[in-house]
């Protein structure tokens, strides 16, 4: 009955993500899947800097992309972002990285992040912390 948490962030290839032949560096599209799952994360009504506030830390565990096609210099992209699983401890994001005005896949990724306390020791996530990312309502500010 709950919907998956998804969202959609959009930015604009600039050119310190290019190499010399104007084509996006692969390493940036982690970068671009990090700013879509902050997105995600803040539209579920948390974010990193009040998890951090908590003694939470999510780092990242595992990570995948799968290229398809380059981006480039100027290009507008879409990052559409899910969270396609919460467990105790971690939680699974996926992504489809897209050109915005093409819609052409430009790559898919996954990310799987793990609660840690702030010695670095891993947690469970707090019981509202896991309602809220599993879109079962906001957590209470």
């Amino acid at each position: 009955m709950n919907r998956v948490p998804e969202s959609v962030t959009e930015l604009r290839v600039r050119y310190a993500e290019t190499d010399q032949m104007g084509i996006v560096y692969h390493a940036h599209y982690l970068v671009w899947c990090e700013i879509a799952r902050t997105d995600l994360i803040r539209s579920l009504g948390a974010s990193y800097r009040e998890l951090e506030e908590r003694g939470l830390r999510l780092a990242v565990a595992e990570a995948s992309v799968r290229y398809i096609s380059p981006a480039h210099y100027d290009d507008r992209i879409r990052v559409e972002t899910r969270l396609s699983g919460v467990t105790s401890r971690t939680m699974i994001f996926e992504y489809t990285i897209l050109n915005a005005d093409s819609s052409e896949r430009l790559a898919t990724a996954s990310t799987t992040l793990i609660s840690l306390d702030s010695n670095n020791r891993v947690v469970t996530l707090p019981s509202d912390v896991r309602r809220a990312l599993s879109g079962e309502g906001v957590r209470d500010a």
